[in-house]
């Protein structure tokens, strides 16, 4: 049986891992068995923070919506409750965004509410 060499795909796989690793601190980024771990580990890491971001996201968006309910007369799981009592089907982010840069159309949403 003919002898199978796995030299060009060995370097292609450590240039890849090495690529991702440039920049990090000292071997990490030189060598290819630390530099292995360090990029599974910060994959990992971004992995869950890209859920963790929608998650604090949520909580921005709850927390502007109460505090421009509140500066209505309002709380916000009135507000919430009110919306879906009259079957406006807006969600969080648009919410917190009219709270933000459109106040008045916020308010008038609050008086439909109540």
């Amino acid at each position: 049986m003919a002898r199978v060499k796995s030299g060009v795909i060995t370097r292609r796989r450590h240039k890849r891992v090495l690529k991702l690793a440039k920049g990090y601190f000292g071997a990490k980024s030189k060598n290819f068995r630390v530099a292995k771990e360090a990029v599974m580990k910060s994959l990992a890491y971004a992995f869950g923070a890209r859920k963790a971001n929608k998650r604090h996201y949520r909580t921005l968006w709850i927390a502007r919506i109460n505090a421009a309910s509140r500066a209505n007369g309002m709380t916000y799981s009135a507000f919430i409750t009110g919306l879906k009592k009259n079957g406006i089907e807006l969600n969080r982010k648009v919410l917190a965004d009219m709270a933000l840069n459109d106040p008045a159309g916020f308010a008038s949403l609050i008086n439909s509410v109540k």
